[in-house]
Protein backbone atom coordinates (compact mmCIF):
# COMPACT_ATOMS: atom_id res chain seq x y z
CA UNK A 1 0.00 0.00 0.00
CA UNK A 2 1.85 3.58 -0.93
CA UNK A 3 2.16 5.83 1.75
CA UNK A 4 -0.77 8.48 1.72
CA UNK A 5 0.85 11.61 2.12
CA UNK A 6 -2.10 14.43 2.76
CA UNK A 7 -5.50 13.56 4.32
CA UNK A 8 -7.46 14.67 1.27
CA UNK A 9 -6.13 11.15 0.09
CA UNK A 10 -8.30 9.59 2.39
CA UNK A 11 -11.47 7.63 1.60
CA UNK A 12 -12.89 7.97 4.93
CA UNK A 13 -12.10 11.35 4.39
CA UNK A 14 -13.01 11.72 1.12
CA UNK A 15 -16.85 10.22 1.70
CA UNK A 16 -17.02 12.43 5.29
CA UNK A 17 -16.85 15.88 3.05
CA UNK A 18 -19.48 14.09 0.40
CA UNK A 19 -21.81 13.81 3.54
CA UNK A 20 -21.17 17.15 5.15
CA UNK A 21 -22.27 18.65 2.13
CA UNK A 22 -25.29 15.83 1.52
CA UNK A 23 -26.40 16.92 5.68
CA UNK A 24 -25.71 21.17 4.81
CA UNK A 25 -28.20 20.44 1.45
CA UNK A 26 -30.95 18.43 3.26
CA UNK A 27 -30.88 20.73 6.65
CA UNK A 28 -31.55 23.64 4.46
CA UNK A 29 -34.97 23.11 3.73
CA UNK A 30 -38.60 23.57 5.35
CA UNK A 31 -39.26 22.72 8.90
CA UNK A 32 -35.46 21.62 9.37
CA UNK A 33 -33.80 24.78 8.77
CA UNK A 34 -35.98 26.57 11.52
CA UNK A 35 -35.10 23.57 14.34
CA UNK A 36 -32.04 26.17 14.87
CA UNK A 37 -30.84 23.42 17.20
CA UNK A 38 -30.93 19.75 15.31
CA UNK A 39 -30.32 21.60 12.54
CA UNK A 40 -26.41 22.90 14.15
CA UNK A 41 -26.14 19.82 15.85
CA UNK A 42 -26.58 17.48 13.15
CA UNK A 43 -24.38 19.90 10.82
CA UNK A 44 -21.67 20.24 13.74
CA UNK A 45 -21.72 15.67 14.28
CA UNK A 46 -21.09 15.82 10.58
CA UNK A 47 -18.20 17.98 10.31
CA UNK A 48 -16.19 16.41 12.80
CA UNK A 49 -15.96 13.12 10.94
CA UNK A 50 -13.49 14.64 8.59
CA UNK A 51 -12.48 17.08 10.87
CA UNK A 52 -11.14 14.43 13.50
CA UNK A 53 -9.85 12.33 10.34
CA UNK A 54 -7.56 15.47 9.42
CA UNK A 55 -6.81 16.41 13.14
CA UNK A 56 -5.67 12.90 13.62
CA UNK A 57 -3.34 12.58 10.49
CA UNK A 58 -1.79 15.79 10.86
CA UNK A 59 -0.72 14.65 14.71
CA UNK A 60 1.68 12.17 12.19
CA UNK A 61 1.11 9.53 15.68
CA UNK A 62 -0.80 6.37 14.33
CA UNK A 63 -1.97 6.28 18.47
CA UNK A 64 -3.22 9.56 17.85
CA UNK A 65 -4.30 8.93 14.75
CA UNK A 66 -6.42 5.83 15.80
CA UNK A 67 -8.00 7.94 18.74
CA UNK A 68 -9.03 10.52 15.99
CA UNK A 69 -10.27 7.98 14.00
CA UNK A 70 -12.45 6.60 16.97
CA UNK A 71 -13.87 10.32 16.97
CA UNK A 72 -15.23 10.46 13.90
CA UNK A 73 -16.55 6.83 13.78
CA UNK A 74 -18.45 8.07 17.52
CA UNK A 75 -19.52 10.93 15.47
CA UNK A 76 -21.12 9.20 12.89
CA UNK A 77 -23.16 7.33 15.35
CA UNK A 78 -24.01 10.77 16.51
CA UNK A 79 -25.14 11.44 13.25
CA UNK A 80 -27.24 8.71 12.70
CA UNK A 81 -29.15 8.84 15.50
CA UNK A 82 -29.28 12.65 14.88
CA UNK A 83 -31.10 11.64 11.37
CA UNK A 84 -33.61 9.12 12.61
CA UNK A 85 -34.78 12.10 15.00
CA UNK A 86 -35.13 14.25 12.06
CA UNK A 87 -36.64 11.70 10.47
CA UNK A 88 -39.19 10.84 13.28
CA UNK A 89 -39.74 14.14 13.14
CA UNK A 90 -40.40 14.62 9.21
CA UNK A 91 -37.90 16.88 8.50
CA UNK A 92 -36.94 14.64 5.76
CA UNK A 93 -38.73 11.87 3.61
CA UNK A 94 -37.69 8.21 3.79
CA UNK A 95 -35.94 8.34 0.99
CA UNK A 96 -33.41 10.47 1.45
CA UNK A 97 -33.37 9.19 5.09
CA UNK A 98 -32.69 5.69 3.67
CA UNK A 99 -29.70 7.23 1.52
CA UNK A 100 -28.71 9.28 4.95
CA UNK A 101 -28.75 6.37 6.92
CA UNK A 102 -26.57 4.27 4.31
CA UNK A 103 -23.77 7.00 3.51
CA UNK A 104 -23.15 7.07 7.57
CA UNK A 105 -22.81 3.60 7.94
CA UNK A 106 -20.47 3.21 4.82
CA UNK A 107 -18.45 6.11 6.09
CA UNK A 108 -18.25 4.42 9.36
CA UNK A 109 -17.51 1.15 8.15
CA UNK A 110 -14.67 2.56 6.28
CA UNK A 111 -13.28 4.23 9.62
CA UNK A 112 -13.46 1.07 11.04
CA UNK A 113 -11.41 -0.66 8.65
CA UNK A 114 -8.89 2.00 8.56
CA UNK A 115 -8.51 1.78 12.37
CA UNK A 116 -8.14 -2.22 12.41
CA UNK A 117 -5.48 -1.53 9.47
CA UNK A 118 -3.37 0.95 11.61
CA UNK A 119 -3.82 -1.39 14.87
CA UNK A 120 -2.46 -3.89 12.36
CA UNK A 121 0.19 -2.39 11.07
CA UNK A 122 1.24 -1.41 14.21
CA UNK A 123 1.34 -5.38 15.43
CA UNK A 124 3.41 -6.13 12.79
CA UNK A 125 5.93 -3.87 13.58
CA UNK A 126 6.45 -4.52 16.73
CA UNK A 127 6.70 -8.32 15.88
CA UNK A 128 9.57 -7.27 13.43
CA UNK A 129 11.51 -5.63 16.05
CA UNK A 130 10.77 -8.68 18.25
Amino acid sequence: MAKIERFEEIVAWQKGMDLCVRIYSISDDGKFAKDYGLRDQIRRAAVSIPSNISEGFERESNNQFIYFLQIAKASSGELRTQITLARRLNYIVEEDFKKLNDEVLEVSKVIGGFITYLRNSKKKKLETKL
